[in-house]
């Protein structure tokens, strides 16, 4: 049986000579921008995200703006989104929020942007490792699904994965570890049809293993 360790070491190398340049596919300038990226993104196809954006941050470009604005100016600009009754208050709230307590930046700190309306452990964690470069991985859906599958992680929740993500992923390899798994859960390791027959991992993949020994 091949040891975690292994399956790391095999996993990691292929997508560092694979796929050396991998970063989130939401569109933004500034860590503001992406911060409602990412807020916007929770259940929601980033492609649906990008194609709401442009005219949202035209009309709102800063959190001065954002926070001045009623939830009636706001709501329009995301009724395509997921959930966008909740989405509307939560970005005009994390705007007021960031007025109030960090000055209008964007904070680099998990906790301080956990306190941030909106903003649970996955999004922090996603500014955290894209704007700033800490050395954490964010745990998606895609993320979640993959680790399992091949085998990274036995872990029943998202805090438990992204420990046993830490623990065997280097610190200098975790940010872009982060979008590696999901674009491959996007793209590949799909939901409901994984595309075993093209997937470069299966070698290494535990659930591959496992169905072609039945």
């Amino acid at each position: 049986m091949m040891k975690k360790s292994e399956r790391y070491c095999g996993i990691l190398d292929w997508f560092e000579r694979n796929v050396p340049f991998a970063e989130t596919e939401l569109h933004y300038n500034n860590p503001f921008q992406l911060l409602v990226a990412v807020i916007l993104s929770a259940q929601c196809t980033d492609k649906r995200v990008n194609l709401v954006t442009p005219p949202f941050f035209e009309k709102f470009p800063t959190p001065e703006a954002l926070a001045s604005a009623s939830y009636e100016e706001v709501f329009p600009y995301l009724k395509s989104v997921s959930y966008p009754n909740s989405k509307t208050k939560h970005i005009i709230d994390m705007a007021s929020k960031l007025l109030e307590n960090f000055d209008g930046e964007v904070p680099s700190d998990i906790d301080s942007l956990m306190t941030l309306p909106g903003v649970g452990r996955k999004t922090a964690n996603v500014i955290a490792s894209v704007v700033y470069e800490k050395p954490v991985i964010a745990v998606d859906t895609h993320v979640f699904r993959v680790s399992h599958r091949l085998g990274l992680s036995d872990g029943k929740t998202v805090d438990s994965v992204e420990k046993d993500l830490e623990k065997y992923i280097p610190v200098d390899k975790r940010a872009i570890s982060h979008h590696w798994l999901i674009l491959h859960g996007r793209y590949t390791c799909t939901a409901k049809k994984p595309k075993c027959a093209s997937c470069a991992l299966t070698q290494w993949c535990r659930q591959f293993s496992k169905e072609k020994a039945l």
